[in-house]
């Protein structure tokens, strides 16, 4: 896919490392030269040096031809607007704008673009992190994704051997997180007898 990331601050060079590692084909464009430092040295992508709301640049950077576009400068003034350009006078569907002010989201989105609040998106985070710490996570490794999720040792179950423990179809034990919030990988440990209060962590692939 080829993919075109305005704005080379931290966001964008991160994003540009990732598109590119992913095997995409990444064009970069900013209007500061320095900012391109930001990006890692095996960056393989293109780099253009320009104002991103110049259309002579944006075509210097191949933005007829591209598939994605991401806008992702400090600044939401300049994001909608190269953003409104990319799809109203070059037709490009999928752009994404970032949008740093939670209050303005809501308006651009009512432009058609999709929009990304990196303040929303760490507040959730920052919340769910205080507040619900035994979450399931997942994580995605090559082409599968894995699923882990822990369940609390209640009275009932307490004095069982970890090889006993309740799974559904599909699930493995992963580990038991002890009272003093130590983990225990479960190899070797099956025999393990488990105390009210300890969480067992299991594990399934969802994908």
């Amino acid at each position: 896919m080829n993919v075109l990331v305005i704005g080379c601050g931290r966001l964008g060079s991160r994003l540009a490392g990732l598109l590119d590692k992913q095997g995409h084909d990444v064009t970069v464009v900013d209007c500061n030269p320095d900012a391109f430092h930001n990006l890692k040295k095996d960056f393989g992508g293109i780099t253009i040096v320009g104002m991103p709301m110049d259309s002579k640049v944006l075509r210097s950077a191949g933005v007829e031809g591209c598939d994605a576009m991401a806008v992702v400068t400090p600044d939401d003034n300049l994001n909608i607007t190269v953003s409104q350009m990319a799809r109203e006078f070059f037709g490009i569907e999928n752009v994404l704008a970032r949008i740093s002010d939670p209050l303005r989201e809501n308006i651009f989105k009512r432009f058609g673009l999709k929009t990304v609040c990196p303040t929303n998106l760490a507040g959730d985070a920052i919340s769910s992190a205080l507040t619900l710490p035994w979450e399931p996570q997942t994580v995605t490794i090559g082409t599968s994704t894995v699923s882990f999720h822990s369940k609390k040792v209640d009275h009932a179950h307490a004095g069982i051997k970890l090889s006993d423990v309740p799974r559904t179809e599909g699930e493995r034990i992963f580990g038991v997180i002890g009272t003093d919030g130590q983990m225990t990988l479960c190899r070797g440990t099956e025999k393990m007898v488990l105390s009210e209060g300890d969480r067992v962590v299991l594990t399934s692939v969802i994908d």
